[in-house]
């Protein structure tokens, strides 16, 4: 064996062990592989990732993407030795981000830094991801892993970025909405991935409960399992409106800031939106466990949180209810839930 040939016994001797992650990269290549679609030119591996736009299909194609973290849900996770779901969260974070515009999303890439590379914990991570991006039918291009020991401790960071594709005339942007619409909203099955730290200091701080504690609000949940509940994807329901050609006029993500600060981001000049709390059907118990126990104003709470809503749909009022059935029959639960009025583009909520 060569000098040239040798491990790199320095290098991991300083906390970053290059075979130890192109092991773990290997042992999940099969499930990133599987969301492979013929666009895609470049195998998993190279400097860029390469990806074939067909002009077959698209005539006036415009990217869309957008990027983000999962936050410090991340540390919800690591409290239950749980790394399953979060790659779940970051894809479908990401493409109903982009859904909102009526992108069809056709690849992702994923971000991963972490302090020390372990198993199972990446090969779970990115296992999550590949099979979150399958479930979509988007491609997982690619992606980078950083062992960085010096900056995440025993933690990491995961990161993704979603590119779609949109036909120029059928951009979603919210200005065909009007008064006299209504909104409809598909209802959450949790946090989404908003609100941690908040929820994290009343749960854990404040009430002092555990990952594993089962309080009665939570109908047998513990509060981890109520906590780290998957960010969903809508977009199935986003595509089955298109493809019928409904008249989807505005659709808002409601991530960070809930109701008061996302839906404001596609309204016209004009109009504003009032939502009624009550109409919000079913709500997750998770929310009003940390009104509870943090003593927090209703208000406060709609600003922080999707408190149930993860993603309105603005359409005319007497397509509500086709709506509605588009939505139902891809798998959610919907409702109408506010009205456009005459306004200054902001957010009145009755609670």
């Amino acid at each position: 064996m060569s000098k040239m040939e040798g491990k790199s016994e320095a290098y991991k001797a300083a906390g970053v062990d290059i075979d130890l992650a192109t092991q773990l990269l290997k042992n999940v290549k099969g499930r990133i592989s599987a969301t492979r679609t013929p666009q895609v030119l470049a195998p998993i591996g190279g400097f860029g990732g390469l990806y074939r736009i067909d002009l077959t299909k698209w005539k006036h194609p415009v990217m869309v993407v957008s990027v983000d973290g999962v936050g410090t849900k991340l540390m919800i996770a690591a409290m239950m030795d749980k790394y399953d779901t979060v790659g779940h969260d970051i894809v479908n974070h990401c493409i109903n981000d982009i859904a909102v515009q009526g992108a069809t999303p056709v690849y992702f890439m994923d971000y991963i830094g972490i302090g020390k590379m372990r198993s199972p914990l990446y090969e779970d991570v990115l296992s999550g991801c590949a099979d979150a991006c399958k479930a979509e039918g988007v491609c997982l291009i690619g992606g980078e892993s950083a062992e960085m020991p010096g900056m995440y401790g025993n933690d990491f960071d995961l990161v993704g970025c979603i590119t779609g594709i949109v036909e120029e005339d059928q951009i979603i942007t919210g200005e065909n909405i009007k008064p006299g619409h209504v909104a409809l909203g598909i209802c959450s099955k949790g946090l989404q991935t908003n609100g941690f730290s908040l929820a994290r200091k009343v749960l854990f701080d404040k009430a002092g409960y555990k990952v594993d504690d089962r309080p009665a609000e939570l109908c047998g949940k513990s509060v981890g399992e109520a906590l780290i509940e998957p960010h969903q994807c809508f977009w199935k329901a986003v595509k089955s409106a298109l493809d019928a050609k409904f008249p989807l006029d505005g659709i808002a993500h409601i991530t960070g800031g809930g109701l008061y600060d996302n839906v404001p981001r596609i309204l016209p000049e004009g109009v504003g939106v009032h939502f009624d709390a009550s109409a919000i059907k079913n709500p997750p118990p998770i929310f009003s466990l940390i009104q509870k126990a943090g003593e927090i104003d209703p208000y406060e709470m709609f600003r922080v949180f999707n408190m149930g809503v993860g993603m309105v749909w603005f359409v005319p009022a007497d397509r509500a209810d086709e709506g509605l059935s588009i939505i139902r029959n891809a798998g959610f639960d919907a409702m109408r839930i506010g009205e456009v009025t005459v306004g200054d583009r902001k957010v009145q909520i009755t609670l």
